[in-house]
This record gives C-alpha cells, sequence and structure tokens, in this order.
C-alpha cells in the first residue's frame, strides 16, 4: 500500500495521531527532502528507513518504487509541509500504483490553501486552486483566464515574487480587485493582510515579504 501523509506547514502541533502511526509501520518514508523530514520524523521519534522522492527523480524511480510496491512493500509518501500533490511530487507514483492495482491511501491533514481561504473572508463556496502561476510560458495567458474567472481565486507565491505578481495581477485582473495576502499559515507570525491587489502591491514594495505565502483574490463581478 502506499499512503500519501500530509505534514505541518507550521506548527508541528497539526501532525495527527494517525500520521506518526502510519510513518512508523510503514517499510519506507519516501521523502521531498531528507534533510528536512529528517528532523520531522525526529521530533516524533520515527526510525522508519528514508528516501529521497522529488520532482528532479521521480521519473527515474517510479517504476522502481511501482514494482516495490506490489512486491509487498508498504510505502509513506510525504513532502516537506503539506499535502503531497498539492503543488508538490505525487502524481505520477499515485498514477502507476493505481494502474497496477496497488492501493492508495491519502490521510486527511494540513495544506496550506484551505485554512487561508476559509480564514480570508472571500466566498469559499465556489473557487479555483491554480497553484503557482507559470513563470514565463503561458503566464501572461493565465493571467488572462482569471481575470474573468467568477470564482474565489486561490495562488501560491515566492515571497521574492509576490510584488511583481501583485502588480501583474492588479493591472490584468483590475487594480480595485479585493484580495487576501496570506503569509505563514500556522506559523508564529501567521499575518492575512487585506486590501485591494493595488493597495497590497504597495504595501509589499514597501515591507518585502517573508515566508510562505498564499494569495486568495475575490472573483470577477464581486466588488
Amino acid at each position: 500500500m502506499l499512503y500519501i501523509v500530509p505534514t505541518p506547514i507550521g506548527n508541528l502541533g497539526d501532525m495527527t495521531f494517525r500520521a506518526v502511526e502510519v510513518l512508523k509501520t510503514v517499510d519506507l518514508i519516501l521523502a521531498e527532502d531528507t534533510r528536512t523530514s529528517a528532523v520531522l520524523l525526529k521530533h516524533f521519534d520515527i526510525t522508519t528507513p528514508l528516501t529521497s522522492y522529488h520532482q528532479h527523480n521521480e521519473h527515474k524511480i517510479v517504476e522502481h518504487l511501482t514494482h516495490q510496491l506490489a512486491a509487498g512493500k508498504s510505502m509513506a509518501l510525504i513532502t516537506d509541509a503539506g499535502t503531497p500533490g498539492i503543488s508538490d511530487p505525487a502524481f505520477l507514483l499515485v498514477r502507476s500504483c493505481v494502474r497496477n492495482g496497488i492501493t492508495v491511501s491519502c490521510l486527511p491533514g494540513a495544506t496550506a490553501f484551505v485554512p487561508a481561504l476559509v480564514a480570508s473572508g472571500m466566498p469559499a463556496d465556489r473557487f479555483t486552486f491554480e497553484g503557482f502561476l507559470p513563470l514565463k510560458k503561458g503566464r501572461k495567458t493565465k493571467l488572462d483566464q482569471l481575470a474573468g474567472e467568477d470564482k474565489t481565486i486561490i495562488l501560491y507565491e515566492s515571497p521574492v515574487r509576490l510584488f511583481k505578481t501583485l502588480n501583474e495581477l492588479s493591472d490584468v485582473l483590475g487594480a480595485n480587485r479585493s484580495a487576501v495576502v496570506c503569509r505563514e499559515i500556522s506559523k508564529k507570525f501567521e499575518q492575512f493582510h487585506r486590501g485591494t491587489l493595488s493597495e497590497l502591491a504597495a504595501y509589499f514594495a514597501a515591507h518585502p515579504a517573508k515566508g510562505e505565502v498564499v494569495l486568495v483574490i475575490e472573483g470577477a463581478g464581486k466588488n
């Protein structure tokens, strides 16, 4: 069996009892960054063997891992933080398992965009999660598509690109479109900055962002 195991995005107290139990009982843990995950595993006294599984090697090792799973090994896949498969590696291995009749179980748990959406004050009944915008090719096309999206929009962004992205969103979606910049979800310095896209761009021009960022933007025609 393959287990998809969410890990805390900030507060280690967000780790579930079941997640710890699974990580202690599987034969092997696949980790996006073994150094980062080793800290987590040590904290919870988990001694299960650990190996790397990330976007740079997943194409090479997915077949080997599938064969091991088919032969009876149990594995858990974790990433640096959050739920694997949400803007992190998991899809290729899960697809391979499904195609080969191997059971996949995804544990519920931490992911950054859900608490950001719920606490944003934006409508949460209908939303579109876009992850990270394309860096170059297809970026303008995606922004143009989002300009007409009537559902609440959720994006991930790097703090070093936040100001640029807010400027682009202001230009394409409209300067007066309401948005929330959510930083450091579940961590000590969790913050929600609310305003229009132009106001937020001006704020982060003067106050460069630090830490993980989720952008929640109102849909078209909501203001």
